[in-house]
């Protein structure tokens, strides 16, 4: 298990490959990557995510421990990233490996949901003269309920 928070970009194939690579024991191998994504209408010049490093790793290794225990996974990355990014860059990336695919995608879902509703970053979206901080959406709470 490898969980990384960093400011810099990540190279989302290098990372894939080396995550997949060698791998004669697991059947399945799920891969997400989070983009930051424009306004709709365009405008975003930046968004800007903010984080406590003690704090938020040690959430990020503990909801992945669990994925690891509640889905048998053999292996999981979780990279995600802090600082200013532009439409169009990478935020995080999610891999998970499991003997079967269900496990692997159902574990991969639900570190994804984790990751947009309750892990500890905060962002901000900066357009034009203004920034404003991402309000919490009702819908990406209510996709935890189902884990």
């Amino acid at each position: 298990m490898r969980v990384v928070v960093q400011q810099e970009p990540f190279d989302f194939g290098a990372e894939a490959s080396a995550f997949a690579d060698g791998r004669h024991d697991l059947g399945a191998v799920v891969t997400f990557t989070g983009i930051t994504r424009d306004l709709p209408g365009g405008g975003l010049q930046a968004m800007e995510i903010e984080h406590y490093p003690g704090m938020t790793l040690k959430a990020l290794e503990k909801i992945a421990s669990e994925a690891v225990d509640r889905w048998s996974l053999g292996d999981v990355l979780v990279i995600h990233r802090y600082g200013r990014m532009e439409p169009g860059d990478k935020i995080m990336m999610v891999a998970t490996a499991a003997r079967h695919r269900k496990d692997a995608f159902e574990a991969a879902e639900y570190l994804m949901d984790y990751l947009k509703s309750r892990a500890p970053f905060w962002k901000k979206e900066h357009t034009g003269n203004d920034a404003a901080w991402v309000a919490a959406k009702d819908e990406d709470e209510d996709a935890l309920t189902r884990w």
